[in-house]
């Protein structure tokens, strides 16, 4: 297990030196932010005072040479738009995130759990075609068009529920909800052809032919098996909601890492869109590396391979 462990972690580490490497870069290839951040009556020689004052009038290794050697000492720049430290702002919108992660990953499991065993255990009924029209519709429909169309219904006509902002429980159901389905959908249609493909070998067979209860052939032949595919796709969701949801937070202004984002993006606030980015991959490093230790518990025949 040591040595399972050793070669996804040495994995993981080239993974994030890469990522580094490719948002320092690309990001650099987005525009010069100097005339963006200064007056629009700002001379040539200002702006360029301003370059110079920055460094980004240095060749692009120097730059990155010295992004380096600060982010080893825990720098990461400022924000230019806030005019404070990067990855404290990013740190500051991460508990927004993480409550509208949370609702949405409850709302999606709810959903795709049930929906993905019965529809499968029950092949070809009236509740496998039901939970297929929905895992259809979670997949088709977009995110923003969902928000917008809860909007519209909850806040607007009905006045039941907050449109926008961070408060109590209220403000995170729709956006839970608009972020939540999709993933429903995905995680039950998975969950669904894994349990038909599981349900129908021979050893389930053999276990109900014993006169086993039902359930518990279910819980400890088919369940146990039929997870291991799920669990990928439920890790990359999760990942998906705590690094936040550019879309949805937009959609609903909801003040969470992926608005921040966005935002840096279009200013073109390099280091924050580094943090962002270099946060974001070290979660799906980490939940990735977290999968492999479950699919070896799971099946220990992985670790052997």
């Amino acid at each position: 297990m040591f040595e399972f462990i050793a070669k996804r972690l040495l994995g993981a580490a080239l993974v994030l030196i890469g990522v580094t490497m490719l948002v320092f870069f690309l990001t650099r290839l987005s525009g010069d932010p100097a005339a963006l951040f200064m007056p629009e009556d700002a001379t040539a020689a200002q702006i360029d005072a301003f370059r110079h004052e920055m460094g980004w009038d240095q060749p692009l290794l120097i730059q990155f040479g010295r992004f380096i050697g600060d982010v080893a000492q825990g720098d990461f720049g400022q924000s230019l738009r806030h005019g404070e430290p990067a990855l404290g702002l990013v740190l500051s919108r991460i508990p927004a995130t993480l409550e509208l992660a949370a609702v949405s990953f409850a709302i999606a499991l709810l959903i795709a759990i049930p929906l993905g065993v019965i529809s499968g255990l029950k092949r070809d009924s009236f509740i496998d075609g039901f939970a297929r029209v929905v895992s259809m519709l979670g997949v088709c429909i977009p995110n923003f068009w969902l928000g917008v169309i809860l909007i519209l219904l909850f806040a607007v006509n009905w006045q039941l529920l907050p449109s926008f902002g961070r408060g109590d429980i209220r403000h995170l159901i729709l956006p839970g909800i608009a972020l939540g389905f999709s993933a429903a959908a995905t995680i039950a249609r998975l969950l669904r052809s894994s349990v038909i493909e599981v349900a129908s070998q021979d050893h389930v067979r053999t276990a109900h032919s014993k006169g086993l209860n039902f359930w518990a052939v279910v819980g400890k032949h088919v369940l146990r098996n039929a997870s291991i595919p799920v669990v990928t796709i439920i890790a990359l969701q999760l990942g998906y909601f705590l690094s936040g949801s550019v879309v949805v937070e937009t959609v609903f202004a909801y003040p969470g890492v992926g608005r921040l984002a966005i935002q840096a993006i279009v200013n073109r606030d390099y280091a924050v869109v580094q943090v962002f980015v270099l946060l974001a991959a070290v979660l799906f490093t980490t939940l990735n590396l977290l999968v492999d230790i479950l699919y070896s518990i799971l099946d220990p025949r992985i670790r052997i391979s």
